[in-house]
């Protein structure tokens, strides 16, 4: 071996033991440049009252009000719906985000509800959105209390026919595919969303 090619060996090898390191920084960093946000609520029930009825014009009704109400009195009000989260990947971005799972806690009106994670694994290539659609299901009175007629205004206002929105916030905790395999995020992402709009 020349003198010239064994001097170059050391720096050869690590820079090839740099490169998984290097494509590692380039992985988190593509998630790093995705924008998550809350895009909609869909396929929303509460106490088996369909609240994409009632935000479609309808309005809580005698037969769903005596619904919530009973199930309030029973002491567990069910709100189940999906919450899709926006995940979109600048064009400018040099790389795909490789998501693998979401951790995720749920606040509504600043009220810490329920935690999950999503692990759908997803693709977020450069220049385009995709759709998270995260299933969830809370008891309102666990959180909220059983007064009927606050959790008839709640649904009201999750409708989107009350007179004030609520705010929903989703903290989550992104992982990534890399080359070293799964990294989770080093930070929390807080996205806010006015529900009722």
């Amino acid at each position: 071996m020349s003198r010239r090619l064994s001097s170059l060996l050391p720096a050869v090898l690590g820079l090839l033991l740099l490169a998984p390191g290097c494509t590692t920084l380039q992985q988190l960093a593509a998630l790093r440049q995705v924008d998550f946000a809350l895009d909609r609520l869909s396929n929303g029930l509460v106490a088996g009252v369909d609240i994409d009825r009632i935000a479609g014009g309808g309005d809580v009704g005698l037969a769903d009000a005596a619904r919530i109400g009973t199930a309030a009195a029973r002491g567990r009000v069910p709100l189940s719906f999906t919450l899709n989260v926006g995940a979109d990947n600048p064009a400018d971005n040099p790389a795909a985000a490789q998501l693998v799972e979401l951790d995720w806690t749920l606040f509504l009106e600043g009220t810490e509800t329920i935690s999950g994670v999503y692990n759908d694994d997803r693709l977020i290539p450069p220049g385009e959105r995709v759709t998270l659609p995260i299933a969830m299901e809370l008891d309102l009175v666990q959180f909220f209390g059983g007064n009927a007629a606050d959790l008839i205004d709640l649904v009201s206002n999750l409708a989107g026919q009350g007179g004030q929105p609520k705010m929903l916030r989703l903290d989550a905790r992104p992982t990534v595919q890399t080359s070293f395999g799964p990294i989770q995020y080093p930070g929390t992402i807080s996205i806010e969303f006015p529900v009722g709009r």
